[in-house]
């Protein structure tokens, strides 16, 4: 090992080593420090010392947090592309979203948390993950509610007559993000067509457009770019296969493009407009409703490589590496993410205005944000091109600044904000994010003493989110019956040794759960046998238990409790099977409740009550 590799590695940020989830140290190998050097843009051999300083890291300014009701208060989570309605074009839409906050707030819930609403490809409906953005700084445009348009209603009924194919097999139990997508981009388009002159001259519209500086044009000019590309053989929505003329913002063939396609720039410009009208008006009608809180939205952790915010300004992210993390307890090889991280030095010759202009962007319409992977504020476990996820390392962020810059745009939106901290946490982050009040994701499953106890209500720390699951692992539904174990068997993600283990730790963990709720007084009478040892685990988790293990939730000291909306209606499917593609239809599962009869669905009301029980809102009320 060389010490003169290790000190440049080192002041260029790359962590040597690192401790993992089981608390044993690994160290990166000289062949990762030199390949992470080389992305860097730094000569492994002669290159010079950086100027990374982790003593002076530390977080100056603090998130907002405003004061809760003495026992907490709690929300719904779920997937808005999951929601069905009558009304809605084969995906959920920003008016579900305030519908649904319209059902859950009169229940005693203080916000609705969603997916990630970033733009994704709309030229491109099959790339549908929304932790794979295009761009962090805008929105979806399929998530807008077409029939809530000017023009709207007519537009679907004139399309509807002409073309009733179009409309036909949208509800069914997946998104057909293809078909979806092109119905709804017909729509809008035809809609922008017939109401052109009218739009141009829109007084909010051209605010929007006059306040939304080069970075909304840059957005629009490459959606524009990415719908002609689509139309031509060889070349896709992402600008990695465009022409290199094309690939140079600054470059004449994009200017002489924009020169020509002024009316597409403004019709993608017109799409953010609606979109954030509908997703403000959502937040409006969610405290209208009695949510404290109100819209809960999620950041993803990074972007698309050949997306918009690559783009346009391509310093401000790292082409040669992909974003990941380390092999652990749930993934030997590791996970590769496929997502770009930002450059630090870039962040840093910017001013942090990328990092402080995408938080902002969900927070003015937002009572709380979560951070995905939020140690991706202090690190991030950097891939390498042309090796796999076991062969990168932790490259540093200025922790002490990327806080800095979340907290102020918290303070100056007043706005909650939570990370998502779970996987391998760096020694002393979560200390870091509790003196910035940030508040800490705790789940369920992962909250544990010894290899098999669950922590009691009363072990959770205050300035944390606690939930039983999350979009990554299974419904409280699945995890009882095994789903999760099963699926990673039939996608061949674990061998049958594996899976054998695997279900008996679960049979362990499921007595361990009983024994925990016995011991917090919530266990249901019908279960005393069972606690016992007298008689067996039923093969489906009975409603009174799904109460039971929610009231167990509601009882810790966390300040603030997620409900998954999949939880409160009794569905098995968890949204996403982390290391899949196509063996699992990740983030197209739709609801298998329909919003109009959630208000007098029995489990979802029953789970609703036993949470406003347990977590009354403010005036006490139960």
């Amino acid at each position: 090992m060389s010490d003169a590799l290790d000190r440049l590695a080192e002041s260029h940020g790359i962590q040597l080593a690192y401790i993992s989830e089981l608390g044993e140290r690994h160290i990166i190998d000289d062949t990762a420090k030199t390949a992470l050097l080389r992305v860097l843009g730094v000569d492994p051999e002669q290159g010079p010392a950086g100027s990374f300083d982790e003593a002076a890291d530390a977080p100056s300014q603090s998130c907002y947090l405003p004061k809760f009701p003495e026992a907490g208060a709690w929300g719904i989570a779920c997937q808005l592309y999951s929601l069905r309605s009558g009304r809605s074009l084969g995906i959920g839409d920003f008016e579900d979203l305030a519908r649904l906050a319209e059902i859950g707030g009169p229940e005693g819930a203080s916000f609705v948390g969603v997916n990630p609403l970033h733009a994704l490809f709309l030229s491109d409906p099959g790339r549908f993950s929304p932790y794979a953005p295009s761009s962090r700084r805008f929105l979806n445009p399929f998530y807008i509610a077409i029939d809530q348009l000017d023009g709207g209603p007519e537009a679907i009924e004139a399309l509807r007559r002409s073309e009733p194919e179009r409309f036909e097999d949208l509800d069914g139990e997946l998104v057909d993000y293809p078909k979806m997508g092109a119905l709804k981009t017909a729509l809008l388009q035809a809609i922008f067509r017939q109401r052109f002159e009218a739009i141009r001259q829109d007084e909010g519209f051209v605010a929007f457009c006059a306040g939304g500086d080069e970075g909304l044009r840059d957005f629009a000019l490459f959606e524009a770019l990415s719908a002609d590309m689509m139309t031509r053989e060889g070349h896709y929505s992402g600008w990695h296969t465009w022409p290199d003329e094309f690939k140079d913002r600054g470059g004449d063939a994009v200017r002489a493009f924009a020169a020509e396609n002024e009316e597409a720039i403004l019709f993608h410009s017109w799409l953010q407009y609606q979109a954030e009208e509908q997703l403000a008006a959502a937040q409006a009608r969610a405290v209208a409703a009695g949510m404290s809180i109100g819209l809960y939205l999620d950041f993803a952790v990074g972007v698309s490589p050949d997306g918009a915010d690559t783009w346009a300004a391509p310093e401000l992210t790292i082409r040669d590496a992909r974003i990941g993390s380390p092999p652990d307890m749930f993934n030997s090889s590791g996970q590769d993410w496929g997502i770009a991280p930002l450059s630090p030095k870039g962040l840093a010759e910017h001013g942090f205005a990328p990092l402080r202009e995408a938080v902002e962007a969900l927070m003015r319409n937002a009572g709380a944000v979560r951070i995905d992977h939020a140690m991706g504020l202090a690190r991030l476990w950097w891939i390498p091109t042309g090796v796999d996820a076991h062969g990168g390392g932790y490259v540093r962020f200025p922790l002490g600044r990327t806080v800095d810059v979340v907290a102020e745009t918290s303070q100056a939106n007043q706005c909650i904000v939570i990370g998502e901290d779970l996987g391998t946490v760096p020694p002393g982050f979560r200390h870091t994010m509790g003196e910035a009040k940030i508040l800490s994701y705790r789940l369920l499953y992962f909250e544990r003493h010894g290899e098999t106890g669950f922590l009691m209500p009363e072990a959770y720390p205050e300035i944390a989110l606690a939930c039983i699951s999350t979009h990554d692992l299974p419904t409280l539904r699945g995890w009882w019956k095994g789903t999760d174990m099963q699926l990673r068997a039939d996608t061949g993600r674990q061998d049958a040794e594996a899976t054998e283990r695997t279900w008996d730790e679960r049979r362990r963990d499921r007595r361990a759960l009983v024994l925990a709720l016995k011991e917090a007084g919530l266990l249901p009478e019908a279960f005393d046998r069972i606690a016992s040892g007298e008689d067996s685990m039923p093969p489906e988790v009975p409603t009174s238990m799904v109460d039971a293990i929610h009231r167990f939730i509601a009882r810790t000291r966390s300040r603030l409790v997620a409900v998954q909306l999949d939880d409160m209606i009794g569905a098995e499917r968890q949204p996403n099977l982390p290391g899949t593609t196509d063996e699992y239809p990740n983030w197209r599962i739709r609801s298998i409740v329909p919003l109009e009869a959630l208000p007098t669905h029995e489990r979802f009301r029953s789970l609703a009550a036993a949470m406003r029980q347990e977590r009354p809102n403010a005036d006490g009320n139960a």
